[in-house]
């Protein structure tokens, strides 16, 4: 085998696949996918590298093995670096990894690398204010349900009762937020709004509560682990686009799974990541 290339590997034992056998596998992976691991930080515990330290220590790799909050922290503190990163899926959604390799796992990922078909790409991310969305974002009271998701996570029936009801309410009492600039689908607003990242623009989901039956098919697509198949509008695909509460007051917002604080309102637009990622699929 060819020299190995000396990376720094990622992982967070929070995530959804950085199990203790997950990792170990992974580090097999490594050494037949030509990777030599020169760092192995584990976030939170250790801090995420700059790139600056990594230019100190020669390495040109990052490859990250976390769930999608992790990777949003990782791949912010990199921006304007001059090496690659190479994002494997080891969290819940892995929404970042689908979009650069589909659905391959970690193993077929760094197979793909080794056999040299990896391509540097700089794919279309949501920016703001307050931070970037390397997938996806979600806006309004909605993001309440986050939490019944977290306590999913968990395996906490009692919890997830407890959460589900009170997610329920606040979506239900408070005003929701609309698009604006352009004007996009009902004036009157949403609880929730789904801004998904890809190349060519940010798409833009409704997801609405006109009857109660909407609830029951949300609580039924939230216990089915994936919200995003509840009752909803596609709105369009925009390269800008301004979400305002209705009420005035600042909404809750979720960037790639972390909790973000706008004002009353945000714009959003496209732009590319801030560093080379590695994509194994056809990528445009």
């Amino acid at each position: 085998m060819n020299r190995l290339h000396p990376c720094c590997l990622i992982t967070n034992d929070k995530s959804g696949s950085n199990d203790e056998a997950a990792i170990a596998a992974l580090l097999q992976h490594c050494t037949a996918g030509g990777l030599e691991i020169a760092r192995h930080l584990a976030f939170p515990q250790q801090p995420l590298p700059t790139p600056a330290e990594l230019d100190r220590a020669g390495i040109a790799l990052v490859v990250i093995f976390t769930g999608d909050g992790t990777l949003n922290a990782a791949l912010d503190a990199l921006a304007g670096w001059g090496g690659q990163v190479l994002v494997l899926p080891g969290g819940t959604q892995n929404l970042l990894a689908r979009r650069l390799h589909g659905d391959a796992d970690a193993a077929a990922v760094l197979a793909a690398f080794a056999a040299g078909s990896a391509t540097p790409v700089r794919p279309g991310v949501i920016q703001c204010p307050v931070g970037n969305a390397y997938a996806e974002l979600q806006a309004g009271p909605g993001t309440a349900w986050h939490a019944v998701r977290e306590a999913m996570r968990e395996g906490s029936v009692l919890e997830l009762a407890q959460e589900g009801i009170a997610a329920a309410a606040e979506t239900l009492a408070a005003p929701g937020v609309a698009v604006r600039d352009p004007e996009l689908g009902e004036p009157e607003g949403y609880p929730l709004l789904l801004l998904t990242a890809q190349d060519e623009g940010i798409r833009v989901a409704a997801y609405h509560a006109r009857q109660a039956g909407d609830f029951l098919a949300q609580a039924a697509a939230l216990l089915a682990r994936n919200f995003r198949e509840g009752p909803h509008d596609v709105l369009g695909l925009v390269l800008r686009v301004t979400i305002a509460s209705l009420d005035g007051e600042p909404f809750g917002l979720m960037l790639d799974g972390e909790a973000a604080e706008p004002g009353p309102a945000c714009t959003f637009e496209l732009a590319p990541c801030g560093v080379d990622l590695l994509a194994t699929r056809p990528h445009g």
